[in-house]
């Protein structure tokens, strides 16, 4: 059952986590590249702060971008910004999606997000954390996937593990990080494949993050190549 509060209150530390950590760059270091590819720190910072505002208009029944050429220039409008800007943005924003979120609401509700996407209101808010922790991770700063606390990078797995489940590109894929846990991946097309290893490195393979799962142990195949996100 998913808790909304409990995310809430996670993704108020992760957004503090993170401004925190970017207060300690400068402009220069803002201008430099990011993790994801063709994006520079300051695309990774307008991406999160336009993020907020976009899930303020799923919450408020609107779309949640008006294009996605719209998206796009946007974060390219605001990723040149100086760094005082960036993290203002960031906070503002944040800020905003926060005063909505903790408003009184039908938390049950089913809302649109891009592409005809939904989901329930109370999933919501960890689809915001989500964002957080991972881009914090692209910034390069020093957070690392092996950083992100522990109960996040479980149910992130599980979250990712659920969206390519009876994907027709994707064999059959069981994840297991050694524990007892095990999560299972993938259509059902092509000889199956367990892939195992720490809970962070079975993330940065689903996430196609870090070294996208180059340090797992596969049987059964080779480690199977994921479309993008």
């Amino acid at each position: 059952m998913i808790d909304h509060a409990h995310d809430l209150r996670s993704l108020r530390e992760a957004t503090d986590r993170l401004l925190t950590a970017a207060t300690k760059l400068d402009n220069a270091a803002v201008a430099e590249a990011s993790r994801l590819p063709g994006w520079s720190r300051g695309h990774v910072l307008a991406h999160l702060a336009r993020n907020a505002d976009a899930l303020v208009n799923v919450f408020e029944g609107r779309p949640m971008y008006e294009s996605a050429t719209a998206r796009d220039a946007d974060i390219q409008r605001d990723a040149g910004r100086p760094l005082v800007e960036q993290l203002e943005d960031v906070r503002n924003s944040a800020a905003a999606f926060q005063a909505v979120a903790d408003a009184p609401q039908d938390w049950s509700r089913t809302v649109e997000l891009r592409n005809g996407v939904t989901d329930s209101a109370s999933r919501i808010p960890f689809r915001r954390l989500v964002e957080i922790e991972l881009h914090h991770v692209d910034l390069g700063i020093g957070y690392e996937l092996t950083d992100l606390p522990d109960e996040f990078t479980a149910r992130e797995i599980e979250f990712l593990a659920d969206r390519w489940s009876g994907h027709p590109e994707v064999p059959p894929v069981t994840l297991s990080p050694g524990d007892g846990r095990t999560w299972r991946t993938g259509g059902t097309e092509g000889a199956p494949v367990t892939l195992s290893g720490t809970p962070a490195q079975l993330l940065a393979w689903l996430a196609g993050r870090g070294d996208k799962g180059d340090a797992l142990s596969t049987a059964g195949g080779p480690l199977p190549l994921l479309p993008p996100l």
